[in-house]
């Protein structure tokens, strides 16, 4: 009698244990973003149960995993406080929906092609807002509004709290919270089996109920009551500038996040490499679906990505199953939210701002990429200053002009001739970014000698150069009475 092969499980052991080790990551950071977002606790949960039983079973990244991210905190926290809540569900729509369509046109492989110091300057940027902002909500405590209103608040935020035995508490709770999270990873492999975020939040609640603390805790609405399915009012916000700008940075910092988080990812195992395009298509199609929920945008988040790979994934089947553990937990007993301590969660993300600041890597960049080190400390401070999505433009535009000064190099040389006359050789990349220097070298050039131009080692010549080296050669031979002659065939 043949013996019929044992049917398979439809996931491995390791993604059933993975995705509850990733369900443990995600819930802190699902419900700190989301109050660090100015939205109630609830859209939080929603988007990362979007993100697991919808973005999750789409082809992609089979290993990454999408929610709610840090990187958005501060682009969402202006969406509400300009539009209002229920505009973020049409502006998130709108930035699914122009996700899907760049992952139809294929663009995704595109993204790779952004500086990485306008990443890493954006990232930066995003985490000294995120901490100057959540230093306030640490304290209990209302943050006074923007990047530099926050930073130039924060020595009367900390005499108030000096003063205040109500805020104190808060902020040694908050305090307390980071400080676990820095010494988590230090401490022995069988303690560090349950995640550092959700380990401090749990500490940091229990404390909250046994010394019955006098702190601000997390405010809980009910699923049906914050889920918003946007209304013809709520379009009309995207025939305002503003909003229809703001839809254009969701969809292109989500994007550029997600598929640098792939890539780290891929680098993280040896499974099936990252489809781009589909995997733009997947986070479009998942922010699509949050939008029509009312919920937050959604992105990859390395965090949560990392530790479903350190946790032996092997399946996408690890990320949907986060999502059921998300939603199972949301319906369940969302009234858990409510023992949460505010400060707790802000300790949460500020440490998470804090670890998008590349401080450790910032000295080594600018010894040997000094121009790349300029990008993105000047895209960091542009963020702070202004808003995310004028500071990343900012920075693409820097990380332009850098790049296109270093490929325009252009070697000019006079050599005197035999014959008395002078040979001017130019090599390389003649650009407007040269002219400057080449048309001071030429004018320096005696009037009473024959100049010869030789263009023979140009790589490029562009209009404007060549332009102005006709105008030279014209004056001097009308000053001088001499030919200045160039090479007919390459001008």
């Amino acid at each position: 009698m043949t013996r019929r092969p044992a049917l398979r499980p439809p996931f491995p052991r390791q993604d059933f244990a993975a995705s509850l080790v990733v369900f443990l990551v995600a819930l802190p950071l699902c419900v700190g973003v989301a109050v660090a977002s100015g939205v109630p606790a609830e859209l939080g949960l929603v988007t990362g149960i979007v993100g697991g039983l919808l973005t999750g079973l789409l082809p992609g990244s089979s290993l990454q995993v999408s929610g709610p991210a840090a990187g958005l905190t501060v682009l969402v926290l202006e969406a509400v406080q300009e539009h209002g809540l229920a505009a973020l569900g049409v502006i998130t729509l709108a930035a699914g929906a122009l996700q899907l369509a760049m992952g139809a046109l294929k663009l995704g492989r595109w993204f790779r092609a952004i500086s990485l110091s306008v990443v890493q300057g954006m990232l930066a940027g995003i985490g000294l807002v995120l901490i100057a902002g959540q230093l306030y909500a640490l304290a209990d405590a209302k943050a006074p509004g923007n990047g530099p209103a926050n930073l130039a608040g924060l020595p009367r935020l900390i005499a108030d709290t000096a003063g205040d035995p109500r805020t104190l508490t808060a902020a040694a709770l908050g305090a307390g919270t980071v400080l676990v999270l820095v010494l988590w990873p230090r401490l022995p492999a069988k303690v560090r089996v349950l995640p550092g975020p959700l380990a401090a939040v749990g500490l940091a609640t229990a404390a909250t109920a046994l010394l019955d603390l006098d702190v601000a805790k997390v405010k809980v609405a009910g699923l049906l009551d914050v889920v918003h399915l946007p209304g013809s009012s709520d379009v009309a916000v995207l025939t305002e500038l503003g909003a229809l700008g703001t839809v254009v940075a969701f969809a292109l910092i989500a994007s550029a996040e997600s598929l640098f988080s792939a890539a780290a990812v891929d680098r993280l195992h040896d499974g099936p490499r990252t489809d781009y395009d589909k995997e733009l298509i997947a986070q479009g199609a998942g922010n699509t679906v949050c939008g029509l929920l009312g919920a937050l945008p959604m992105t990859a988040v390395i965090v949560r990505s990392a530790a479903n790979v350190q946790a032996g994934a092997r399946t996408k089947a690890s990320r949907v199953l986060h999502g059921v553990w998300l939603l199972l937990f949301t319906a369940l007993i969302p009234s858990a939210l409510s023992v949460i301590p505010l400060a707790a969660l802000a300790g949460v993300l500020v440490h998470a701002g804090a670890k998008l600041v590349p401080v450790r890597s910032l000295v080594p960049l600018w010894r040997e990429h000094r121009g790349e080190a300029v990008v993105l400390g000047a895209t960091a401070v542009a963020i702070v200053v202004t808003n995310l999505f004028e500071g990343v433009l900012l920075g693409l535009l820097l990380a332009i002009l850098k790049t296109a000064w270093e490929t325009s190099h252009l070697h000019v040389e006079p050599v005197d001739q035999p014959d008395g006359s002078i040979r001017v050789r130019l090599a390389g990349n003649a650009t407007f970014l040269r002219l400057p220097r080449l048309l001071e070298t030429l004018e320096r050039l005696p009037t009473d000698r024959q100049i010869h131009l030789d263009l023979s080692e140009l790589r490029h010549l562009d209009h404007a150069c060549r332009s102005a080296l006709e105008t030279w050669a014209e004056r001097h031979n009308q000053t001088a009475g001499h030919q200045a002659v160039l090479i007919p065939a390459l001008v």
